[in-house]
């Protein structure tokens, strides 16, 4: 079985869909995982919102509004967003999973980042949150921990948990939010920000890109603050003396006091930092171009040397000069005219030969051309099986009937690990196969992992528990253990599974089970301890030891428990009110004695003194009476005129009652 974790997140399936497999980060929202989404078979970043939130109907709402702002962005630069819900209490967001680090981890491993770098992250920054402004959206918490450093070299931004729609002027609310090392001034003072918050927020980054550290610091917040209300975000050069001055100028343009001296929005940021990156670039030409040149011998003009005894001439030249050197011709005889005839004749028929072959040529072609449309396009071509894995039986029905194959009418049961009951998990001939069109293709229909035969796990001790579910199956998460006076400590006391619809089911009974499945053991702790009649101490003591956590105490009346001891354990309810099963890590209460419960003094004046008695002492009450001796002798003789308590008060049982006895002869 796993090692037990202190989070009881990791190893559950969310909304049936998505396996949680180990923590990312945590926040103060929410906390992000990493998970598997088992429809898709993809790796993503799940971001779950902190329980004790789930009641505050403000923070829900920032949560929800972080999806929706995000899944108005489409941009290389912005971290996607897939999918948004609410499992039983916790709301979640699914995000694209970036392996590699933040801008918060480059920084503390690195310190200043060079020129180069600092424009190139900047850069992508900007493209982003370009987008972001323009679609209207104002992110309003820009800080090097929300800009990820992909390990395939993809620079973006995430958590849009602050952003809200631009205006002129859009109100943070009551609290102050956004982290303080960069907030605007405008932010601090009034509580307003627009798009030229999100410029400040980058040209202090880039500040720290350039320096190593940030431009304000102070042992409090508010210190901080006011130095962004009050004071200039001085020159990056002032601590790096490599800084160049167009960088400067960036950071200051950047990061002005009055928002109105800023760049309007990221776009106009984004097109200066293009040019001065291009200003930097050409400041100094590149070596190869001041560089000492070989003279190149360059050809002269064609022409032909007088002396020389052969040229290689164009075929115009040579022709004119041909002509030019050769003798006039002789006049034609019959003989020629007669060879000149024949010639012509003999190339007549060869040009009719001509187009007959060039026909022929033409037909073979169409013929060809007809064939390969035949075999590679037409009804007589092969295609390949297309891939329908994972979709239902409609799906995959329509998919290859669009590819011009059939479907066969009968469909073959297989069992899979990966592919859901009921979906399709692959096709006969395989997807890939190329067959000729209208071939006819069957569906191999997943009836979920090969169901095996599962023995009893109940009684078992743990380590033989823990062998039969490795042998066939895998550990569904943390060991559970419950608290139990009827099983022997390291014993199981439950075993858990998953049903067809991802809910956790009792396997007790259970003859099958598929293989591969999660399995969840819950193991016995051994006995509550025996807390009745101690200490209030003395019981919280026994209870931590345990494993357990004490939390509010009740109170009651007991007649067996002296007053203020411990009476018994107050374990956990579940909706029905019915008490829950207690385990280790559980927070119980203690019921606490109040002693006897109150008695209601009987109404005795009047009576004799022998029925007085009986009424009294069968109450529970000690008593106390004059004419002690002759009373007790003949009780019949006497009637009760007063008892103090008076008659209907309550007294605790056991308590003394003073009798007054009159002689009544």
């Amino acid at each position: 079985m796993s090692v037990s974790t202190s989070d009881p997140t990791i190893g559950r399936l969310i909304d049936g869909r998505y396996q949680v497999r180990s923590r990312i980060a945590r926040g103060g929202m929410a906390t992000v995982y990493l998970a598997t989404d088992l429809r898709l078979e993809r790796r993503v970043a799940i971001k779950i919102m902190h329980g004790h939130l789930a009641d505050d109907n403000q923070f829900k709402q920032r949560f929800i509004q972080e999806a929706r702002s995000a899944a108005r962005l489409a941009h290389p630069n912005v971290v996607n967003v897939f999918d948004q819900g609410q499992d039983d209490e916790s709301a979640y967001l699914v995000m694209e999973y970036l392996p590699g680090i933040t801008l918060r981890d480059l920084l503390h491993d690195y310190g200043a980042l060079t020129s180069e770098q600092t424009i190139d992250i900047t850069e992508a920054v900007l493209a982003g949150l370009s987008a972001a402004h323009k679609a209207g959206i104002v992110h309003r918490d820009l800080k090097p921990e929300n800009v990820l450093l992909a390990d395939d070299g993809r620079i973006k931004i995430g958590d849009f948990g602050l952003a809200r729609a631009a205006s002129a002027n859009t109100a943070t609310g009551a609290a102050l939010l956004g982290t303080i090392a960069y907030l605007s001034p405008e932010l601090v003072t009034r509580g307003v920000a627009d798009t030229r918050s999100d410029v400040y927020a980058v040209g202090i980054m880039m500040y720290e890109m350039l320096t190593g550290e940030q431009p304000f610091k102070g042992e409090q917040p508010m210190q901080i603050a006011y130095q962004h209300a009050n004071d200039s975000v001085p020159t990056p050069s002032s601590a790096n003396p490599k800084v160049p001055a167009e960088l400067d100028e960036l950071v200051l343009w950047a990061t002005a006091r009055d928002p109105e001296e800023r760049p309007r929005d990221a776009r106009a940021l984004l097109e200066q930092v293009q040019d001065t990156e291009a200003m930097l670039q050409t400041a100094l030409p590149p070596a190869g171009a001041t560089a000492a040149q070989k003279t190149m011998v360059l050809p002269g003009p064609l022409g032909v040397a007088r002396d020389a005894e052969t040229q290689v001439l164009g075929a115009a030249a040579a022709t004119a000069v041909t002509t030019r050197l050769q003798p006039p011709a002789p006049a034609p005889t019959a003989e020629v005219s007669d060879s000149t005839a024949a010639l012509t004749t003999v190339t007549n028929k060869r040009r009719r030969r001509g187009w007959i072959i060039a026909l022929v040529v033409v037909l073979l072609a169409a013929i060809a051309g007809g064939t390969g449309w035949w075999f590679g396009f037409g009804p007589g071509a092969n295609i390949p099986v297309p891939a329908v894995a994972k979709t239902s039986v409609a799906d995959a029905t329509a998919t290859l009937t669009a590819a011009g194959l059939k479907v066969a009418g009968e469909q073959r049961q297989v069992s899979s690990l990966d592919v859901p009951a009921g979906q399709v998990a692959g096709t006969d001939p395989a997807d890939g196969t190329r067959v000729p069109r209208d071939s006819s293709v069957t569906l191999l229909v997943s009836t979920g992992p090969k169901l095996i035969d599962l023995p009893g796990l109940v009684g078992l001790d743990e380590k033989a528990a823990d062998a039969v579910v490795a042998s066939h199956w895998t550990a569904g998460g943390d060991t559970v253990r419950q608290f139990s006076a009827d099983a022997p400590q390291g014993t199981v006391i439950q075993a858990l599974g998953l049903d067809a619809k991802g809910g956790t089911v009792d396997l007790a009974g259970t003859a099958q089970y598929g293989e591969k499945q999660p399995i969840s053991l819950v193991v016995s702790a051994g006995a509550l301890p025996d807390i009745a009649g101690k200490s209030v101490d003395d019981a919280t003591k026994l209870l931590t030891d345990a494993g357990l956590s004490v939390g509010d105490s009740t109170s009651d009346y007991n007649e067996d428990v002296d007053k203020g001891d411990v009476v018994a354990i107050v374990a956990p309810k579940n909706d029905d009110g019915s008490d829950k099963a207690v385990r280790v890590g559980d927070t119980v209460g203690l019921l606490i004695s109040d002693g006897p419960p109150p008695v209601t003094v009987p109404d005795v004046v009047g009576q004799s003194w022998d029925k007085a008695k009986k009424a009294l002492t069968d109450a529970g009450f000690k008593l106390q009476y004059n004419h002690s001796g002759p009373a007790d002798v003949i009780p019949g003789a006497f009637t009760v005129s007063k008892i103090d308590p008076g008659a209907g008060t309550s007294q605790p049982k056991g308590s003394t009652i003073k009798v007054t006895l009159d002689f009544s002869g």
